[in-house]
């Protein structure tokens, strides 16, 4: 019988506001400072939009790690210093390698900013070995019809295999380390097992609904996070008697290096996070043309969601989670 790793600590996201104004749970990168190799995870929303209200994260840089972005719902657009561009739907990862530098946006779609609507997901921070911080800037936009996903039991149990491998089907994403990032989601009553390796280190986030994790069967609900522990075995999740539960199960090899860190680098020494500031200043990560319109309408915004209430409503949430 396969042994059942359990948890080793269990917290709730703390909530709060990030970028324009969006709200986060914050589940990595504050109570739990990070789980090497993984440094934040936002879980975004959901936060229900009208015309104009739609908020995003203007022009901000980058360097030495991987930004993940997972919509659950809505559409965003980005664009970078070096000339990418796309447009991200329901359902799309965008797995973006900062490396050496880059000066990146997200920024709501135009059909949100005109239509509003839902807007859920997720972004993770993965941090880069020593050797790869300094690799030049790459993007994998994946969408939602490429990303695999499998079901089990009769379809109570549902994968989408995002990094890695379960249940047989393997991801197309490429990774610079080892790393499985699983969205789960499990019918009442239902049971998910998942392999990972010892030497990984690992959370499970709930994100919607509630249920029973690890060994000791520890009841989690949405916002909250557990741990892995250090054994050898299996991660075992179910669904809550009378509910249904949506996870993310994350795990990779850790780097073990010195990190630094100082709000939109990761380094391995202070002084490389100083140079980081030094090249963004001086232009040497480059800029994004008519940043000033991203600035405006990320204003405009908010003074929109001001004047029907929902800044006012959002606000009062966070500030019930202190």
């Amino acid at each position: 019988m396969s042994k059942v790793r359990g948890s080793k600590q269990i917290a709730t996201a703390h909530m709060q506001r990030e970028g324009a104004g969006f709200v986060v749970r914050r589940a990595i990168g504050g109570k739990i400072s990070d789980c090497d190799p993984f440094l934040m995870l936002d879980h975004v929303g959901p936060m229900e939009f009208g015309p104009g209200e739609a908020v995003g994260a203007p022009d901000h840089p980058h360097r030495g790690f991987e930004t993940v972005s997972y919509l659950v719902s809505g559409s965003a657009q980005h664009k970078d210093s070096v000339g990418n561009s796309g447009q991200l739907k329901e359902g799309w990862v965008q797995w973006m390698t900062a490396g050496s530098g880059v000066v990146h946006s997200e920024m709501p779609s135009d059909e949100m900013m005109a239509k509003g609507g839902k807007s859920e997901g997720f972004q993770l921070w993965v941090n880069l070995p020593a050797k790869d911080k300094m690799t030049p800037p790459r993007y994998q936009d994946i969408p939602t019809e490429k990303i695999p996903i499998v079901t089990a039991d009769n379809g109570n149990v549902w994968v989408k295999v995002i990094a890695g491998e379960s249940l047989g089907a393997k991801a197309v994403i490429d990774t610079h380390t080892p790393i499985m990032m699983l969205d789960v989601h499990l019918k009442p009553g239902a049971k998910f097992s998942q392999p990972v390796p010892k030497t990984f280190n690992g959370f499970v986030y709930v994100w919607r609904g509630s249920g029973y994790f690890g060994a000791k069967r520890a009841s989690m609900k949405i916002g909250q996070i557990a741990i892995l522990d250090n054994s050898d075995g299996e991660v075992v999740m179910e669904a809550a008697a009378n509910d249904v539960v949506h996870f993310l199960l994350v795990a990779g090899e850790p780097i073990n290096e010195p990190i630094a860190k100082y709000g939109p680098f990761v380094m391995n020494t202070m002084e490389e996070i100083q140079q980081a500031f030094q090249d963004y200043h001086s232009g040497k990560l480059g800029k994004i043309d008519n940043a000033e319109e991203r600035y405006a309408q990320a204003e405009a915004a908010r003074n929109k969601q001001k004047e029907s209430g929902k800044w006012s409503k959002d606000s009062a949430m966070v500030n019930s989670h202190r």
